[in-house]
């Protein structure tokens, strides 16, 4: 069932995590952030949209980066429940990918929870000032991908966010699978 991450709560601060990477670096939110901002992403290895656009998420990670502003994603589900997810299975999706990010494993869910993630894929665009400024889709994808020459939402709101230092105020949510959550 596709679930719809909430709109953007604009300012609010980025929290504090250390996770693990699929090379095994263990990574904070200050050594993810770059001079400009820092884009998080929750996706995981399974879900439907996510694989439907996840060349795009890695082609504009690296514009992104090149504009000064730090790329990661977390995988947060239950990898129990969803054996695909598994640490495993992230360190391999990185390696044949060649994910332009460090992809990080929150095996507690703590992160997630913190950050109010919803959904796969979930993006959250924060400024210099690790203050929130995006909180919408990567473009008009869904299930499958959107056609090529689709408008680069992700993209246009990191570029104003890293030159204004403020996102968009008209933002279209992401959608995507819901977070699997232990116990549920």
């Amino acid at each position: 069932m596709a679930v719809s991450a909430p709109l953007c709560n604009f300012g609010w601060k980025a929290t504090d995590f250390e996770l693990t990477d699929t090379f095994g670096t263990h990574k904070t939110l200050e050594s993810l952030r770059g001079p400009n901002g820092l884009l998080l992403m929750f996706i995981c290895n399974h879900c439907p949209y996510v694989k439907a656009i996840i060349d795009r998420i890695c082609r504009d990670a690296v514009e992104i980066q090149a504009m000064g502003i730090g790329v990661a994603a977390i995988m947060s589900n239950d990898p129990h429940a969803y054996p695909e997810d598994s640490f495993a299975n992230m360190q391999k999706l990185s390696k044949s990918l060649n994910l332009p990010f460090p992809y990080l494993y929150d095996p507690t869910q703590g992160v997630a929870r913190s950050y109010g993630a919803a959904c796969t894929p979930d993006f959250f665009g924060f400024n210099k000032d690790l203050e929130l400024q995006y909180r919408g889709r990567l473009d008009s994808s869904g299930i499958k991908p959107a056609e090529p020459d689709a408008r680069r939402e992700l993209l246009d709101a990191m570029r104003q966010i890293a030159a204004t230092g403020q996102g968009p105020t008209e933002q279209i949510a992401s959608i995507g699978c819901s977070i699997k959550w232990r116990g549920q």
